[in-house]
């Protein structure tokens, strides 16, 4: 039993568990156990999901991500659109205008190619969309069975407008908490999907790209502390991830927290916390108390914003940690993702 225990929760010794790519909080001690004393710089420490570097002309913006999920198609989206909208939105969120991606594609022997027809078609889509170029790929295939069908990787890179600083080290205390809509739409669609399981109404992946509503913002004037996308570990997570960032402790209240009926009923079936179920078009803002509401109004304006909420703030600086209003009037203390809710679901 403790051993099921330590391997559920990512602290098993001298191996990786699908924990390890949770998101949560085994992924986190991953690379801050490993990675980061390998790499270290100022750049890397920030934590963020993308590096900002200054150049002659200005500062840039740059990430990179890999896809692996199981299915390839799903409600809403495929792995083409995922990997074009994920480092889209790891850009936009540091304020980034995204400009350029790269993509990697590494195939099973044996992949139809009618199914990298489509997928490549949807990236082209997503990519006009997101207003980016894919300047340059790279192609791998390995023996039939070594990689599940296909994965992505793509990297990307944007500029960052002078006077724009967004982190999330930059939260305060009396910081408004915004996400620009409903909860859990990626996850569920993904499990769904892969185990064939049906609800009242099909739930589809949010998948989008945030780049339009964040320049939105920007251009009004509004100059958000923090934000980012909620996937893996979901919407809980990440508010850990920037209570620790920038020392602070945030109270977010469970009746302001957007979730759509099927989501809730899918939740509640399968045993899973709205909170914890990744999403891959939901944006996560810390703003200023005093610009609030007209951050809310830009989001709500845009397609992928229209339910936007304000769903807590920033108490105080300190001790990081993160609590929940209940409905019931109590108040619960929200940790990140401990060990693997499901796996390859970005």
């Amino acid at each position: 039993m403790e051993r099921q225990t330590r391997k559920r929760e990512g602290k098993s010794a001298g191996f990786i568990t699908l924990a390890h790519g949770s998101g949560g909080k085994a992924a986190h001690e991953l690379i801050t156990r490993f990675f980061l004393p390998y790499f270290d710089n100022p750049i890397l420490r920030a934590m963020d999901d993308q590096g900002v570097f200054e150049t002659e002309k200005g500062r840039l913006a740059l990430t990179t991500d890999t896809y692996v999920v199981d299915p390839l198609f799903f409600r809403g989206g495929d792995i083409g659109r995922l990997a074009i909208c994920g480092t889209v939105n790891d850009l936009a969120v540091c304020g980034a205008r995204p400009l350029y991606l790269s993509a990697g594609f590494v195939m099973e022997e044996g992949f139809p190619l009618e199914k990298l027809d489509r997928i490549l078609s949807s990236m082209k889509e997503a990519a006009e969309e997101a207003g980016v170029a894919v300047i340059t790929a790279d192609t791998k295939v390995v023996e039939r069975g070594a990689c599940d069908g296909l994965f992505i990787n793509t990297s990307g890179v944007g500029v960052v407008p002078a006077g724009v600083e967004i982190s999330s080290r930059f939260v305060e205390s009396g910081d408004a908490v915004l996400v620009s809509g409903a909860i859990g739409e990626h996850g569920i669609a993904i499990i769904s999907e892969r185990e064939g399981i049906s609800f009242e109404t099909d739930v589809a992946s949010d998948c989008a790209p945030l780049s339009e509503m964040v320049g939105a913002i920007l251009a009004r004037g509004l100059r958000p502390h923090a934000m980012r996308d909620p996937t893996r570990g979901g919407l809980a997570t990440t508010l850990n991830e920037i209570a620790m960032a920038s020392g602070v402790e945030i109270e977010i209240e469970e009746t302001l927290v957007p979730v759509t009926v099927p989501v809730k009923s899918a939740c509640d079936l399968l045993g899973f916390d709205p909170l914890y179920v990744a999403n891959e078009g939901k944006l996560v803002a810390f703003v200023p108390e005093s610009e609030a509401h007209e951050t809310l109004d830009v989001m709500r304006r845009n397609k992928y914003g229209k339910n936007a909420a304000m769903i807590g703030r920033v108490v105080s600086r300190g001790e990081p940690r993160v609590y929940m209003k209940t409905r019931i009037g109590g108040r619960r203390f929200v940790d990140m993702l401990v060990g693997e809710q499901f796996p390859r679901i970005c």
